[in-house]
């Protein structure tokens, strides 16, 4: 396992914040700190890239899961532009984690998410 360094768990850290911004304006500004102008992300269940796409994805995953945060469920792994992750949605009313997934992210020389690849490990069924 490669030992990642400290621009992996920054660029991580800012792609939760950006998962988890409370409102739609801080989410387009966390967007914006996460990733490049014309980054992506993709999931089995979206392929969009730029800022605008992304902040979409986000919102509707967050009326989909009112009162759930994203948290990070292990360690970082990275090695030179790419980290891969695990992560769980949590409910902040009891602590369950109903979904759950794993996500490769690549990034540029700022350190600034390039392309997201995600993994849906756990969903639950009818979601």
């Amino acid at each position: 396992m490669s030992a990642p360094d400290r621009r992996h768990e920054d660029a991580v850290a800012r792609y939760f914040e950006a998962w988890n911004a409370p409102d739609p304006a801080a989410r387009e500004k966390a967007v914006a700190a996460a990733w490049t102008p014309d980054g992506g992300y993709t999931d089995p269940l979206a392929d969009v890239s730029g800022h605008e796409r992304i902040a979409a994805v986000i919102a509707a995953a967050r009326e989909q899961f009112p009162g759930f945060v994203f948290r990070l469920a292990g360690a970082v792994d990275g090695h030179h532009d790419t980290a891969r992750f695990s992560w769980e949605l949590v409910s902040e009313a009891d602590g369950s984690a109903s979904v759950a997934g794993s996500d490769v992210i690549t990034l540029d020389e700022q350190g600034r998410i390039r392309a997201v690849l995600g993994f849906l490990d756990r969903v639950p069924a009818g979601a």
